[in-house]
Parts: structure tokens; sequence; C-alpha cells
């Protein structure tokens, strides 16, 4: 019997710096307070509301600074981590329990469909730097596409308008209009 493989120790030098990552600033003291406050008001504003009620969701999402077009269906459980870097266009619907991580901004096209349990996550760490820098990138989902549920859109990642992210596709990279992706790693498997 062979012994398991482990990875050769991380030499001194190398070793991450925890104490510059958490001095490093992240944000600013505005937004830590408009985080804050968001995080107060989340609950009774937005996720313990009715089901029905879109349009005063979308009202809320407005006054903390998001973009959203008409007509939005945004379900109460769905997480969103910071409102005023969304941009949703008209007639598109993010369903229960999906992930916002707007930490970057993310763009959300007209008729869009984003499905119960996707994550689009806008935000990572440069784990190449000794501090894991915060990283920001945006995400951009085009018109009428479709992220279908428990998918994952990793951070700079712009899906084309009308392409498909099928069920729990992990997608790292662009996908160009109209193709469908499915996979970990996503990958095209045909045209819509």
């Amino acid at each position: 019997m062979s012994e398991p493989r482990h990875p050769a120790p991380v030499a001194a030098e190398a070793q991450l710096d925890i104490d510059a990552n958490r001095r490093a600033i992240k944000w600013s003291r505005k937004q830590l307070l408009a985080r804050a406050l968001w995080e107060l008001l989340r609950g009774p504003l937005f996720a313990w509301t009715p089901r029905p009620l879109w349009g005063w969701r979308r009202y809320v999402l407005r006054r903390f600074g998001a973009r959203i077009g008409q007509r939005v269906h945004i379900h109460p459980d769905v997480r969103i981590a910071i409102p005023w870097t969304l941009d949703i266009g008209d007639d598109s619907a993010v369903g229960e329990r999906a992930i916002l991580y707007a930490l970057g901004p993310i763009t959300i096209g007209k008729r869009a469909t984003i499905s119960q349990n996707a994550h689009l996550c806008a935000g990572s760490h440069d784990f190449r730097n000794q501090s894991m820098t915060l990283l920001k990138p945006p995400i951009r989902i085009g018109d009428e596409a479709w992220i279908c549920a428990d998918a994952f859109i990793g951070p700079g990642v712009t899906i084309g308008d009308r392409a498909v992210a099928g069920a729990r596709a992990v997608v790292m990279r662009d996908v160009a209009p109209g193709a469908i992706v499915i996979g970990n790693p996503a990958r095209v498997t045909g045209s819509r």
C-alpha cells in the first residue's frame, strides 16, 4: 500500500500574510456603513416580505442604489451582498435562494433568468499575492440568457446574450452569445 501524497510544505517566505490582508482598506467608511445598514434592514424590508411583493423589493433595492428595471422578479430569499453594484434589466427574474455576491458590479440583461440556487460570484482574492488581495471583477449576464439551477458563474465572466449555463455548471470563462454550456468546468455542448 502506498502512502498518500501530500503537497510540499510552503516555504516560510511564501506564507500568507494574513495581517496585511486584514490591514488592507477594502471599503470606504461610507461603504461599510451602507453595507451595515443593508444587513440590518435586509431581513425586515426584503427577505421577510411575501413572495408576490415584487414591486416592493424592486423599490427597496433601488433605494439602496441598485438599478432595477421594470417588471423584474426577485424572490425574497435571494442573497445580495451589495445592492448598489447591481444592474438588472427589464423583465428579468432571480429565483429562490440565488446568491448575487456583488462585491464587484453584476449586470443582468433584459429578460434574463437566474434560476434557484445559482451563484454569481463577483468577488475573489489574488492567490498569487501573499496578502490575498481582495478582487472585485465584474460579471455580465446578457439579454435573455439563462443561468440554470445551482450554476456557478465566476468572477470576471461574461455570459453572452441568449446563452445558457446548464444546471450545476461551473463557468469560469466567457460564454459566447447563444452558446449552451454544461459541466465542471463548463464546456460548450450546443447552441440555442
